[in-house]
């Protein structure tokens, strides 16, 4: 693994788009997190799309209330929130005029393995970050980011471009879910074991 500038990070372009589009353009990139100078990275292996109000399992479904405003933020906004007492990571992601997220699902680990094991108390590298709770909680990443343009230069949090991508999508139905689409809205990396499921 080269140094952390061997990536560029990933221009506000890149989110504003259709958010199916983006999720998929986003496996085989690098999450990346840099506190006190230690860093911790992973290349985004799982992802699943949320839209607007005709998404059923979308925070936007019912409209834009207290809770589901962020939906409606610019792209490439950072949105947070905790479900079972686990911090997901989502990225706003949208066509312009238009309401979606994705939520990041898995990592396979790159930089800072020792210290995610130390942060999640775990040997096993596998489990390390492979679910949303867990990959937050393996990067050190916590609230004080939601909000947070990742496209920000200045922010020690975000998502760059890999070396070199090689490797199969594939998709299916949103996980964990009571009602959904019909349109396969989960894409992770064929045959890759960080997967969460």
């Amino acid at each position: 693994m080269k140094s952390e500038s061997h990536v560029r990070r990933l221009p506000k372009s890149f989110y504003t788009r259709k958010t199916e589009i983006v999720a998929r353009a986003l496996l085989g990139k690098i999450l990346f997190h840099k506190i006190d100078k230690k860093i911790t990275s992973g290349t985004i292996v799982e992802i699943e799309a949320y839209l607007g109000s005709e998404d059923p399992a979308s925070r936007a479904s019912n409209g834009k209330t207290k809770i589901s405003k962020p939906m409606w933020a610019k792209p490439g906004r950072i949105l947070l929130y905790v479900v079972h007492g686990n911090l997901l990571f989502n990225i706003i992601a949208h066509e312009v005029d238009k309401v979606g997220a994705v939520l990041i699902r898995a990592l396979e680990p790159l930089e800072g393995i020792e210290l995610m094991k130390r942060r999640r108390e775990i040997e096993n590298i596998e489990n390390l970050t492979s679910g949303p709770g867990k990959l937050s909680e393996a990067l050190g990443i916590d609230k004080k980011y939601n909000g947070k343009d990742i496209t920000d230069p200045k922010l020690d949090l975000d998502i760059r471009r890999a070396e070199k991508e090689d490797f199969e999508i594939e998709s299916s139905h949103r996980i964990g879910v009571s009602e959904d689409l019909e349109e396969e809205l989960r894409f992770f990396i064929k045959g890759n074991r960080f997967v969460s499921q």
